[in-house]
């Protein structure tokens, strides 16, 4: 159990991590990916914020990681899972598809809790 719960970790830092490089580097197109398309104009600074969040929550979790250890882990990742349950309610509440919200943001939830769990376990 320990190597899934460190492998899962290590994957959804890295992964979220990526997420907030490709806000960074392909906005527009990311925020599609999120399921709700930035506006042309005055967005910009917006998925800007939303790049650095996720890349500082997915290099916050690599450091918890390696120098704090598995249970520090624990806790982010449990405190980490209200920004993909927050942006759940974003899309719905943006006219993005019920598809997006709970397939992507809401399943991304379960997924860091899962891995919450798995760290507090080992």
């Amino acid at each position: 159990m320990t190597v899934t719960a460190y492998t899962l970790a290590i994957v959804l830092d890295l992964f979220v991590l990526f997420i907030g490089a490709r806000f960074l580097l392909q906005p527009r197109a990311a925020a599609v990916g999120y399921g709700v398309p930035a506006a042309h104009s005055g967005d910009g600074a917006y998925l800007t914020v939303k790049g650095l969040r996720d890349g500082t929550f997915g290099i916050m979790g690599l450091a918890l990681l390696l120098f704090a250890g598995a249970r520090a882990e624990a806790w982010f990742m449990l405190v980490v899972a209200l920004a993909p349950l927050g942006d759940t309610l974003i899309v719905l509440r943006n006219d993005g598809t019920k598809a997006v919200a709970f397939g992507i943001h809401f399943a991304t939830a379960v997924i860091v809790l899962i891995s919450a769990g798995l760290l507090f376990a080992i």
